[in-house]
């Protein structure tokens, strides 16, 4: 037995001007071509010709009927109107969000860096950045590189300070070279191996005491010296920068300092430059995320850190 109900096949939407929908609303509120024009700052024939190319993609029935004076909805024009008001207010709501979104993002700055940038890099670079973008609000983030690049592919970051070391997976981002550092060894002011002319050699501390931020070389700047074919004995972990110097001047071992935390030396320490064949410079780079666009307060910043890593000695 056929089946009493015929299906309406499914309409594809028409391919719509949304300028068309608003005339078509303002002449439905106003009830007029001639008022919805002068609101519009249109001429009258200029709405007319919306008018009709909305009804024609619509499938050429009257939206309106056309009286001596004014317009008045058809059926069509009133069953229309929801829809408009639909479409209209969600590209009304998009914009606000979108220019939201624009105004937040250019008015905040995320980033992170690894602990030897903070001693001396970002400092600089923070303090003229906020010279030139007061009212930019900044969140910082310290961590190991490979730490930093996972919370800025994750969104967390807008840009990550990072280095080389500890073979972080640099390959799959965009790279800002900042500078390439060179490597010292910190040992007590009255250490033989000051009176040395020229770079040392890390063989002729084998067997010296080491002071590491780990007790692994691997993945720190010990990493040269494994390098080298010999393993540091890491006598004292230590992670931070001006506590290693302390050990080092109480002649409990010696360490390796880059030279982005050789700026505050104690003066019972001594750095010797270590030969490039051992320790080649490390690079120092701003990642951000590769293919995404930079806000302006990133772009500001990678800005003030290229200055600021122009001052940084070796």
């Amino acid at each position: 037995m056929p089946n009493s109900h015929t299906a309406v096949p499914a309409a594809e939407p028409p391919g719509l001007n949304t300028v068309w929908l608003r005339v078509f609303l303002d002449v439905a509120r106003h009830g007029s071509f001639t008022v919805a024009a002068r609101t519009l700052g249109w001429t009258q024939s200029a709405v007319s010709r919306q008018i009709s190319a909305l009804e024609s993609a619509l499938g050429g029935g009257p939206l309106f009927d056309r009286l001596p004076r004014g317009v008045r909805l058809t059926e069509a024009g009133r069953t229309l109107v929801p829809h408009a008001e639909a479409v209209t207010e969600s590209l009304r709501g998009a914009a606000r969000e979108l220019a939201e979104l624009r105004a937040a993002a250019g008015g905040r700055l995320r980033f992170g860096a690894f602990a030897t940038a903070d001693a001396a890099l970002v400092p600089h670079a923070l303090a003229a950045f906020r010279a030139r973008r007061p009212h930019v609000r900044v969140s910082r983030e310290e961590g190991l590189s490979p730490v930093l690049l996972d919370r800025l592919t994750a969104g967390h970051l807008d840009l990550a300070v990072v280095s080389t070391t500890g073979r972080a997976p640099l390959e799959t981002y965009a790279l800002h070279h900042l500078l390439d550092e060179t490597l010292y060894v910190a040992v007590p002011a009255d250490h033989p191996l000051t009176a040395a002319d020229g770079p040392v050699r890390l063989a002729r501390l084998a067997d010296a005491d080491w002071i590491a931020g780990s007790s692994r070389p691997e993945g720190t700047l010990l990493d040269a010296a494994v390098r080298q074919g010999f393993r540091p004995r890491v006598a004292h972990v230590v992670a931070e920068w001006t506590a290693k110097q302390g050990y080092v001047a109480a002649g409990l071992g010696v360490t390796l300092v880059p030279a982005l935390a050789a700026a505050s030396l104690r003066p019972d320490v001594a750095l010797l430059p270590v030969h490039p064949q051992d320790a080649p410079r490390r690079a120092v780079y701003a990642a951000t995320v590769r293919g995404s666009s930079l806000m302006p307060a990133a772009q500001a910043f990678i800005g003030a850190l290229r200055e600021a890593a122009a001052r940084i000695p070796g």
